[in-house]
């Protein structure tokens, strides 16, 4: 098990940018971002494996980018171009399996074992 903590979360007008941050007991072999929006299944939003590999949900891809520090053990999703269907919680998730093993599964919940207790992101129009 992991310990995460995430940060960075808040309110913000369409087109406004965040940074989210996620600290970590240690960074494992596949790291993501998920989010959930109220009445809404958990949506993989991005993903980075160990050699920085990166994989996106079609609805971010070009606005969102997932990045690590390895020296600080933290995960980061710097979010731009913000739109209210961002709105959700969003949680990073640890697993041990190979980005680009899975193909498209990355963006399985079950294949992750670790989760953080999600910080909010709210945009308005």
């Amino acid at each position: 098990q992991v310990q995460l903590v995430e940060s960075g979360g808040g309110s913000v007008q369409a087109g406004e940018s965040l940074r989210l941050s996620c600290a970590a007991s240690g960074l494992t072999a596949s790291m993501a971002w998920f989010r959930q929006a109220p009445g809404k299944d958990r949506e993989g939003v991005a993903a980075i494996g160990n050699s920085g590999d990166a994989r996106y949900a079609d609805s971010v891809k070009g606005r969102f980018t997932i990045s690590k520090d390895n020296a600080k053990s933290t995960l980061y999703l710097q979010m731009n171009s913000l739109s209210p269907e961002d709105t959700a919680m969003y949680s990073c998730a640890a697993g041990n399996f190979g980005i680009s093993y899975v193909g498209g599964n990355w963006n399985r919940p079950l294949l992750y074992h670790s989760w953080g207790q999600g910080t909010q992101v709210a945009v308005s129009s």
